[in-house]
């Protein structure tokens, strides 16, 4: 016999009961499981059936169209009743006293199962991996649909079973399966703040505008000077660098052309060195930056006498 993919073994356990939550009982630490309280009866019926080990059960409200699977703790109920975790009730939509219909089942081993916690509370605890699987060795199976409920710290966290793998219901008991978290229900990903300066590219060109350029450098921008300090007839056209370099290259050689040539190449390398520039190889005078005036010729000063030795008088010891 085959009920939703799930193979019962033999003469399969059916039972309608009335269920009500683990606080009718005092059994506590119901609600921190997966497992109901079942009368001696079942235990009687189950025990004369050939059932695989451990005992599960799939748990059906047939007025609301909901399933779920559970585990057995004790068969200390009476009789025609059952008891549950109010979590479990929440999730089948059962009030007290409601019928709910019990089979026994047998569920492949998990392998894969994806968890969704309601808040982001959950994730706030220091170690929340540790206390999932703390609370799952309470657990026996898990259901597709389902949502459990993670007591820590006095507070509840209740986590949707968001799929299972290999079925929609799955055994936990003694097998590795990977767990996967999806966001939780209340999570927001954080808005993108686009940055709104329009403005900004333009007042940058033209703060970029406003600052002055700095002046390049332009090599041999002097101006012509004759070395008796005459005024020039004509004012010679600008020297380009490499006319400049070949003139320099011939005074360094000792081979002018002209004297005006050389007088402007003089005053070129004058302004070169006045502007703070070395120039090495050249035999030419410097000239004076400005000089409007003649150059006035300095007095020769009187070279002192020389030393000369032995270079006084004969005289006679005779007298």
């Amino acid at each position: 016999m085959f009920f939703d993919g799930y193979g019962y073994h033999g003469r399969s356990f059916e039972q309608t009961y009335r269920c009500y939550p683990a606080s009718f009982i005092d059994k506590p630490q119901l609600e921190n499981g997966d497992k109901i309280i079942m009368p001696p009866s079942a235990l009687d019926r189950l025990a004369s059936l050939h059932i695989d080990y451990p005992m599960l059960f799939e748990l059906q409200n047939a007025a609301a169209e909901r399933v779920s699977h559970c585990g057995v703790l004790e068969f200390i109920a009476e009789e025609g009743m059952i008891y549950m975790p109010y979590w479990m009730m929440q999730n089948l939509f059962l009030q007290e006293g409601d019928i709910v219909t019990v089979k026994n089942v047998t569920l492949p081993k998990g392998k894969y199962v994806k968890l969704q916690p309601h808040t982001k509370d959950f994730l706030d605890i220091s170690n929340p991996k540790a206390i999932l699987e703390m609370t799952l060795r309470n657990f026996s199976c898990l259901t597709t649909g389902d949502s459990i409920m993670v007591a820590y710290n006095n507070k509840k966290y209740y986590i949707d079973i968001v799929e299972t793998k290999p079925s929609n219901g799955i055994s936990i008991i003694e097998t590795d399966c990977e767990v996967d978290f999806a966001p939780p229900l209340d999570y927001k990903e954080p808005e993108r703040v686009v940055p709104s300066h329009p403005s900004k590219a333009p007042a940058e060109g033209q703060e970029a505008a406003a600052e002055p350029e700095e002046p390049k450098f332009n090599p041999f921008t002097g101006e012509a000077r004759r070395l008796d300090g005459k005024p020039l007839k004509q004012q010679p056209p600008p020297l380009s660098a490499s006319g400049s370099s070949n003139k320099r290259t011939n005074v360094t050689n000792g081979s002018g052309k002209s004297a005006s040539a050389g007088a402007a190449a003089s005053s070129q390398t004058s302004s070169r060195q006045s502007q703070g520039k070395l120039v090495f190889g050249s035999n030419v005078n410097r000239a004076p930056e400005k000089q409007k005036e003649p150059v006035k010729e300095e007095p020769e000063k009187k070279e002192e006498p020389k030393f000369q030795a032995f270079s006084g008088k004969k005289y006679s010891l005779r007298g």
